[in-house]
């Protein structure tokens, strides 16, 4: 006899925050941006409000993805970024990513895939089955959200493009263009763009894993990953990367950004672990943005029921 079980995270509709909770949030701080916009059409204040993008509602299907915590507002979601592409600053993406121009967009598939090409981002996302999922997002810096996204299970994305039965690791990058990003055009650049990351097929398989296209009901906004971003909801937000032009499949395990940078503060993995710190800061907390006090660091972020079985036998604090 099958017997359906009921995972952790499966919770009844009712227990998911309603639409109109977020979309009012989301009219409030419309029209309060709308006041403080008004204040700073002058300088390039004006030409950033000339050209920067009216966000579409996305049709979506809601689930019952959701760790049943208090949403992140959307103007610190929007605003406390990282995003080095646009500046170090927190507040660098929000004010200079509006130069990002996000359509049209493709993304190049390559290495061990039976469907290498330049794929339309249409092509790549079904936009008629875009799903709600509400996750924890932990940054290695200590601090956390929970943010709505919509968007579609990587997984089904990587079937389309059929990697080969060889394939051990799906490699990401990032845009990285001078005349867009000046962050890249740095004398001092932080990073050796283009931005990459990466995952073992398994985990990049694993039905958490997410690629989103928008966040409370709408389009992303470009100092979030617009059009088209990584959400691994177990792993240090960094792996989640931004704005992917491409996709590429091996069979070695691929260099990542900040690995390369520093890495022994960066591992591969970057799995939330409160027993192994940071170099220069503990990991056993978080400040949850909006909230005053810490909080206790989930193992896995708080999805190990979903994902731990995909590091059996592995010393996390090597592998980390």
């Amino acid at each position: 006899m099958f017997i359906k079980r009921t995972k952790s995270w499966h919770l009844s509709e009712s227990e998911v925050t309603p639409e109109a909770v977020y979309l009012d949030r989301r009219r409030f701080m419309t029209g309060a941006g709308a006041l403080a916009g008004a204040a700073a059409l002058a300088g390039t204040g004006a030409l950033q409000a000339a050209t920067e993008r009216q966000l579409k509602t996305l049709a979506h299907t809601k689930t019952a993805f959701d760790p049943g915590e208090t949403l992140t507002p959307y103007d610190a979601v929007t605003n406390y970024n990282n995003y080095y592409e646009f500046g170090t600053g927190k507040g660098d993406p929000s004010e200079n990513a509006w130069r990002l121009k996000v359509a049209p967009w493709s993304v190049k598939v390559d290495g061990m895939t039976d469907k290498p090409g330049d794929y339309a981002l249409e092509d790549l996302i079904d936009y008629s089955a875009l799903e709600e999922r509400i996750y924890r997002l932990r940054c290695v810096e200590a601090w956390s959200m929970v943010i709505p996204w919509l968007g579609v299970p990587l997984s089904g994305v990587l079937k389309k493009v059929a990697p080969q039965s060889g394939a051990k690791y799906v490699a990401f990058e990032t845009l990285a263009d001078k005349g867009q990003m000046p962050g890249v055009k740095s004398f001092f650049n932080v990073l050796d763009w283009p931005y990459r990351e990466g995952l073992r097929m398994d985990e990049a398989m694993n039905e958490l894993t997410f690629l989103a296209v928008g966040l409370y009901g709408k389009e992303l906004p470009n100092q979030n990953g617009a059009p088209i971003r990584l959400v691994v909801p177990w792993k240090y937000g960094f792996k989640s990367i931004k704005s992917i032009v491409r996709i590429h499949f091996t069979d070695k395990e691929p260099k990542t950004s900040w690995n390369m940078s520093a890495p022994s503060e960066y591992g591969f993995y970057s799995n939330v672990n409160p027993r192994v710190s940071h170099p220069r800061w503990s990991q056993a907390s978080e400040r949850r943005i909006g909230e005053f006090g810490k909080r206790k660091t989930l193992m896995f972020n708080g999805y190990a029921d979903q994902v731990a079985h995909m590091y059996d036998g592995m010393d996390l604090a090597k592998y980390y």
